[in-house]
């Protein structure tokens, strides 16, 4: 087997891609501005099931967005889980509103709705699960909780495009999804994302704010403060293209994460990602957790991993480790945070490469215990 580099992700750009973004740059419309925008929002919420999709330029200012729709403010509190990258509670914290820690999942790693009832407080506005590595948070429970005390349910789908909820594509399970088309997402825009919504008074208001709240009947005034979270025509048409191939990528994820399953030795104490029923994961990273590692060991195997050309990220640290955002660390999310690690995952990875690398985690592992 071939020794070359194993990235942990690289996006699939091939012939249709290039072609629409030719098409766009030849037409002259390479701003915020063409038909890719409007033919990739009515795509992409046709695909979600969703009545609204709005093209922004990335997953971060989506979120921020949506708080801003809402009206967040000072005082505010937003419910959402410690283990997730960073950008989730900069987003809140961008309204002046506060981010308050929830543990997770010990199976699934979204939030934990039994963690979130507990921090309910009197300012408590919205709850934000992610949907982490691509595997849906358990919307049922979220929801019950929000309509029970009066709260928006914002899903931060940052990673799981394609992933389904009791036969619901998520990104309409809540008051919104929002979407990240970076260049290690399921599909790609190189930057940008997607905000989804069933809520048309919902969708206007964040349209009009994502373009810094201009007035529709005066044009060049502006009522309030808004944003330039717009997206590109160019960027558009690159998504429109691969938004034509997502099942194909998703499915090759689903192939390459069963290659994993029966190629890394499983035990109790060693485990790949799993899927809770009624859910089905996009699978956008490969988690491996090794119960008996601390971070320092796990550090060291992935250390000897890229050694042997073998790429691999740590999981996200947990917000309440961060100086702005430090607290008492939650249970189950720092260890978690501790011992998992992302393994390679992109459309172009083969079973041969799957072997390598599963033999090499099992080798190490082994050398390790």
């Amino acid at each position: 087997m071939s020794d070359s580099f194993l990235p942990i992700s690289k996006p699939f750009i091939g012939p249709r891609e290039k072609q629409l973004v030719l098409d766009a740059l030849d037409s002259g419309w390479v701003s915020s501005i063409g038909k890719y925008i409007d033919e990739f929002e009515t795509n992409f919420a046709r695909y979600c099931g969703t009545d609204y999709a709005l093209a922004i330029s990335n997953g971060t200012s989506g979120l921020h967005l949506a708080l801003a729709t809402l009206g967040l403010q000072p005082g505010d509190e937003v419910i959402i889980p410690d283990l997730t990258f960073v950008a989730t509670a900069n987003a809140v914290a961008y309204t002046g509103a506060t981010p308050v820690l929830a543990d997770v999942d010990p199976d699934t790693l979204c939030i934990d709705p039994a963690s979130v009832k507990s921090l309910i407080s009197a300012r408590t506005r919205a709850i934000i699960p992610v949907h982490l590595y691509g595997h849906p948070a358990d919307i049922d429970a979220l929801v019950a909780i929000g309509d029970l005390n009066g709260l928006d349910i914002i899903e931060d789908a940052a990673e799981a495009h394609g992933a389904e909820y009791k036969g619901r594509k998520v990104g309409g399970l809540g008051k919104c999804g929002v979407f990240s088309f970076y260049g290690n997402k399921v599909i790609t825009t190189g930057e940008g994302g997607m905000l989804t919504t069933n809520d048309h008074e919902f969708y206007q208001r964040a349209k009009r704010l994502r373009d810094h709240a201009m007035s529709p009947t005066r044009r060049y005034f502006h009522e309030e403060r808004g944003f330039n979270y717009r997206i590109t025509n160019l960027q558009a048409a690159l998504g429109v293209a691969q938004l034509e191939r997502i099942e194909e990528f998703l499915a090759r994820r689903a192939e390459i994460m069963g290659w994993y399953h029966s190629e890394i030795f499983i035990t109790d104490g060693i485990r790949l990602n799993r899927e809770k029923s009624g859910a089905k994961s996009a699978f956008w990273m490969v988690c491996l957790e090794v119960d008996w590692l601390d971070e320092p060991r796990r550090d060291v195997l992935m250390r000897k991993l890229g050694e042997r050309g073998i790429d691999t990220r740590p999981y996200f640290c947990t917000l309440s480790s961060m100086p702005m955002y430090q607290q008492k660390p939650l249970p189950i999310a720092a260890r978690k945070s501790r011992i998992g690690l992302n393994l390679p995952s992109y459309f172009e990875l083969t079973k041969p490469d799957v072997q390598r690398v599963g033999a090499a985690v099992n080798e190490l592992l082994k050398e390790m215990a």
